[in-house]
């Protein structure tokens, strides 16, 4: 299978390959050729198999240079003791038709170590594959989880360096010390003065700078991702709704061949982009539904066709979702379409004008696909409140604005059918938005609100949240987003 650009679509390129840039010279995302398919004697056959051995399954029908049992391998040493749920990935049942798929049980907690234990490795093999000597250099820009994860992920790994930007006042007290804190000899993070859109349009454009590229390729390095626009990042998410289908049908909630329901928070949309690939290539996913908060540029996109940045951002309780332009719709205008000249066009808009409008023909496609709400902080909260009240079940605020997304299109249309709602995050890593909803006040910050939430929930905070109080900080630096590419030429002089 060979992957091409979404600005392109002509010149393929291996997986392998895909991995290694992250992004392609022409700045579009690489995809699939063509989706695999897969019949229901391979979803009964998952049924069967554990997390590792599924995820390896699935991967190996986009990674046809990787052998079976070398993705085997690679799967079980990322989803093995470093995760604290023996099933990787478990759903909590909490009613008879509703599930949360629990993302976070990973060393960082959140949902981005599902793919970012096992996109080092991808990576890695990928260089020894394309013989490859210089030193990858990560780059990651972060709304708050990926770059934990990515750190986590990328520590001391041979011949690779990673640096994160994340917006200096736009993550939670806990994710900031997570990074602040990270340990490693080839990691650095810094924050930018302005949000996520700032840092991840920084990124790009050092990415598309190819003076900068000559210049670090005389050093022996050359740049890659670790954000979802990656495809070695991407792909291993795809796995985790084959999982969900699974265990839902083996807890008797839904008939092997009837369909489930996923409802997503996302914001940059690759996690909910990952669900529409496992449905295109034959698993039984009714609707996807795409959960926002109150930077609802996605919701506005799904009901109108036109996709418009030129808004207020909101600082909100669910961080990681804080993002007004989503990266990976780029990749799901090109599968709908099969027209590169166009997504050009889209993304040229974006760029320049700060939006675009896909047309009626489009626009109706993309929503035969998925369905859009969005969620007020306030709301959120309540939606942690009653679940803990109703259901002695604790989430954090990003879960919350899905379920209660779902919640309000159940009481719309009047109907309830099976769903999984995608759980990205413990609870514990924000503590003081959790603990406000709960009715507690508190006067504690950062790594106390774990220990305080813990006490009053009665709930065990996980170990890497219990123990973050006593690391030592490592980063305080900060920039300007006009001066990311100087901080990344200065840490790899």
């Amino acid at each position: 299978m060979k992957y091409v650009s979404t600005r392109e679509g002509k010149t393929p390129v291996t997986a392998s390959q895909a991995i290694i840039r992250g992004i392609a010279p022409d700045g579009g995302l690489y995809v699939p050729q063509t989706i695999p398919a897969v019949d229901g004697d391979l979803i009964r056959a998952l049924c069967g198999m554990d997390y590792p051995a599924r995820a390896a399954a699935v991967l190996g029908l986009y990674l046809e240079e990787f052998s079976a049992g070398e993705l085997e391998a690679i799967a079980r040493e990322s989803y093995g003791a470093n995760f604290d749920a023996a099933s990787v990935a478990p759903l909590h049942v909490l009613d008879d038709e509703t599930a949360c798929l629990e993302l976070w049980h990973g060393p960082t907690c959140a949902f981005k170590d599902m793919a970012l234990q096992i996109m080092p490795r991808l990576l890695t093999a990928s260089l020894r594959k394309n013989g490859e000597r210089r030193t990858v250099s990560i780059l990651v820009a972060t709304s708050g989880d990926t770059g934990k994860a990515a750190l986590e992920g990328f520590r001391d790994v041979p011949g690779t360096r990673i640096m994160v930007f994340y917006p200096r006042d736009g993550v939670s007290q806990v994710q900031k010390l997570q990074m602040a804190t990270q340990e490693g000899g080839n990691v650095n993070v810094v924050a930018v003065d302005g949000n996520f859109d700032d840092a991840q349009t920084g990124v790009k454009k050092i990415f598309a700078d190819r003076q900068f590229e000559k210049t670090l390729d005389g050093r022996g390095y050359f740049l890659s991702s670790a954000n979802s626009i990656n495809w070695g990042r991407l792909a291993p998410q795809i796995a985790y709704y084959f999982s969900a289908y699974c265990d839902m049908v083996n807890a008797g909630l839904v008939q092997m061949g009837g369909t489930v329901d996923f409802c997503v928070p996302t914001g940059n949309f690759g996690n909910i982009l990952a669900g529409w690939y496992a449905k295109r290539m034959g698993l039984p996913v009714g609707r996807l539904l795409c959960a926002s908060n109150d930077n609802n540029v996605l919701t506005d996109f799904i009901a109108t066709g036109v996709y418009d940045k030129n808004r207020p951002f909101h600082l909100t309780n669910s961080p990681s979702m804080d993002i007004l332009v989503s990266s990976n719709l780029e990749r799901l205008l090109y599968c709908l379409t099969g027209d590169a000249g166009a997504v050009r066009g889209f993304m040229d808009a974006l760029s320049g004008e700060g939006r675009y409008d896909v047309g009626p023909a489009l626009g109706d496609m993309v929503r035969a696909e998925f369905t859009g709400g969005f969620c007020r902080d306030a709301d959120a909260k309540a939606e942690i409140g009653r679940l803990w009240r109703e259901r002695g079940y604790l989430v954090d605020t990003h879960t919350a604005v899905a379920s209660r997304v779902l919640r309000d299109a159940q009481e719309k249309e009047g109907l309830r059918r099976p769903t999984v709602v995608v759980s990205t995050a413990s609870p514990f890593k924000f503590g003081a938005a959790v603990l406000e909803a709960l009715g507690a006040v508190t006067s504690e910050t950062g790594p106390a609100l774990v220990d305080e939430l813990s006490a009053l929930t009665g709930v065990a905070a996980p170990k890497p949240l219990a123990g973050l109080g006593e690391k030592s900080v490592r980063f305080t630096k900060w920039v300007a987003k006009e001066d990311m590419e100087q901080a990344v030429s200065e840490f790899l002089a």
